[in-house]
């Protein structure tokens, strides 16, 4: 009798989770009609689901990680829910009777991970690695031969075809603000950017704002293409080479996943997940530099992974560690924020991998060197001006601005007058989005001196003691949905944009599909929404398979392997003092790799399970 109250209550605490119309209570727009978010017969029909579910899971017992795991992910739907639907935490603090809710709310959430954790546990533990039967089909055989026999180009031929139609519907590009402004900048373009900085030479309108190797690529490639046919030629000279290169990737992935023992069924999975699911085409036909930057961080989580697995007690060649040079310093050529992610990640290899910490020593202080003198001499030499430092400030700069506009009573002269001098007072709670931090920080005055900065984190402090609720809720409302995978946005590009065709500068058009392109934007812009498949785009789901994976290896005595996922790990830091929620491509990095690490993961697994 005990068990089936304590059933029922944890079943109630789940529906309430899943159907509880909370906005409407907090609203006062309650009633006997709308107090589930669905129908009495879906809210039945689950229940019943769940009360079945819990009656055969849910008094499995699961690791200390895995529980304290249950507590976060709850703690990310009852919060990411409420600051989806009215930006701010009051669907849980607004009153009593919320916070109660939001209790038995999170106590739902809390068993029904709880309960899925030791689902996932128990089917793995039985679950084996077995790959395709030959089977009687002579044409499946003799494609599993070819597959196996030449992974890597196997793999390429068929990305390449799968995603021919995207490269011939959005022929030559797909250019977003971003890129366009970069090929402005390429061609000495006054452009917004310069506005941010003090220029180094008045001549030259290029910034570091985006990484000047990609503005360079893009703006080479149309030169190019003008010389031997035209700009649009040029622009699709780029976007073929940005295709073939993550095509390459993924096919190299593949090819890799072989090598360290995944059986050909896992691997024809991840290939048709990389071929078939839009997103990827999409980007390797967007001018956006995160896709070769993510590219260059599948590589280098594949090389941690590597010196982990397979070379960790013999010695890597001299062209194995060119090779990783080449790769680290590229990752940092192609983002700004690169050099951050190889800092903290690859040092943490010296420590495990003893047999090649000298050659790896070395390898890090070439690097050093060689993006030191990219950013401090060649940068500076060329007259190209650094960029803002509002590029680092979104999280206090989003605080203070959500201060203003929760707070403004308390603001006295003196910080009314500073604020102004930086960030323009007038309208700056106005230009607050909770979700967006460029309508603040673009304002901010590039004459600002150090002692004025210093000063403004002064009575930035000072808001922080008087008003903490404020800061971490102006925080939280700017990255939640990294967090949450209910929430999807920014996510992928497919207009056209004109900004380089003004004034004549690139003379750049799609072609005359416009019917194929608008079905294939319209399958992009629809599969996050896809039950279960959708997924596979999710970024706060993403984030969740990366804490899983974490803790998995810790109860699994295979922490070194968390090494192999700190490039991640610090690519959603960086998301979390990125200016935008949810913004997909700052996510790709850990997002896209996800499906072949998944693979990787699941392969160490069962290794260590199968020493116990």
């Amino acid at each position: 009798m005990k068990k089936k109250l304590e059933i029922l209550f944890i079943t109630l605490c789940t529906s309430s989770a899943f159907f509880l119309n909370v906005e409407g209570i907090y609203k006062n727009q309650i009633s006997a009609a709308n107090i589930f978010t669905q129908d009495l017969f879906v809210v039945t029909f689950v229940f019943f689901l769940l009360a079945g579910w819990y009656h055969k899971y849910q008094q499995g017992k699961i690791t200390k990680s895995k529980t304290v795991l249950a507590i976060i992910f709850s703690f990310f739907m009852v919060f990411g829910n409420s600051y989806l639907a009215i930006n701010s935490w009051n669907l849980v603090f607004g009153n009593l009777l919320l916070f109660i809710l939001s209790l038995f709310m999170a106590i739902g959430y809390f068993f029904l991970f709880k309960s899925i954790f030791y689902f996932l546990t128990t089917k793995l533990e039985k679950w084996q690695f077995t790959p395709f039967k030959k089977g009687k089909n002579k044409y499946f055989r003799r494609f599993l031969e070819v597959f196996e026999q030449h992974p890597f180009l196997t793999s390429l031929v068929i990305l390449l075809l799968c995603w021919l139609i995207y490269i011939i519907a959005f022929y030559p590009i797909i250019l977003s603000p971003d890129p366009s402004f970069q090929i402005k900048q390429y061609f000495n373009e006054h452009t917004k950017y310069i506005d941010w900085v003090i220029q180094r030479d008045p001549s030259v309108n290029m910034t570091t704002h985006h990484p000047v190797i990609h503005t360079v690529l893009l703006g080479g490639c149309i030169q190019l293409g003008r010389w031997i046919l035209n700009d649009n030629f040029g622009l699709f000279l780029y976007s073929l080479l940005q295709t073939l290169c993550l095509a390459s990737v993924f096919a190299y992935t593949i090819s890799y996943t072989k090598k360290v023992g995944i059986p050909n069924k896992y691997r024809l999975i991840l290939l048709a997940i990389y071929a078939l699911v839009p997103m990827f085409p999409l980007y390797a036909m967007s001018g956006v530099k995160d896709t070769y930057y993510t590219a260059f961080i599948i590589l280098y989580v594949l090389i941690l992974f590597d010196l982990i697995h397979s070379y960790q007690n013999k010695k890597i060649s001299k062209k194995y560690a060119l090779w990783i040079l080449l790769i680290i310093t590229l990752i940092t050529l192609f983002r700004n924020n690169g050099l951050y992610v190889v800092i903290l990640s690859l040092p943490f290899i010296f420590i495990i991998n003893k047999k090649n910490r000298l050659r790896l020593g070395i390898v890090f202080l070439l690097f050093i060197a060689l993006t030191q003198t990219y950013s401090k001499v060649l940068i500076p030499s060329l007259g190209i001006s650094e960029g803002s430092i509002r590029e680092v400030l979104s999280i206090p700069f989003q605080q203070t601005a959500r201060y203003v506009k929760e707070h403004s009573e308390e603001i006295g002269a003196e910080e009314r007058e500073l604020y102004d001098k930086i960030l323009g007072y007038d309208d700056l709670a106005k230009r607050y989005d909770p979700e967006k931090a460029d309508p603040v920080k673009n304002m901010y005055n590039k004459n600002t001196t150090d002692e004025e900065l210093s000063e403004y984190f002064h009575y930035w402090l000072q808001g922080l003691i008087k008003h903490p609720d404020t800061y971490i809720q102006a925080t939280m409302n700017n990255v939640y949905g990294y967090f949450y995978p209910n929430s999807t946005k920014w996510y992928v590009y497919y207009k056209y944009d004109n900004r380089i065709t003004q004034n004549d500068l690139v003379d750049y058009h799609y072609n005359s599909l416009g019917p194929l392109r608008q079905v294939l934007s319209s399958f992009g812009v629809s599969f996050p929404y896809l039950p279960v498949l959708g997924l596979l785009a999710n970024v706060g789901f993403s984030c969740w398979l990366m804490f899983l994976m974490v803790s998995y290896l810790i109860d699994q005595k295979k922490k070194k392997y968390i090494i192999v996922l700190s490039p991640l790990l610090v690519s959603l830091l960086v998301c979390v003092a990125s200016p935008v929620n949810t913004y997909f491509r700052y996510a790709m990095p850990y997002v896209f790799i996800m499906p072949a690490l998944v693979f990787l993961m699941l392969k160490v697994w069962k290794e260590g399970k199968n020493h116990v």
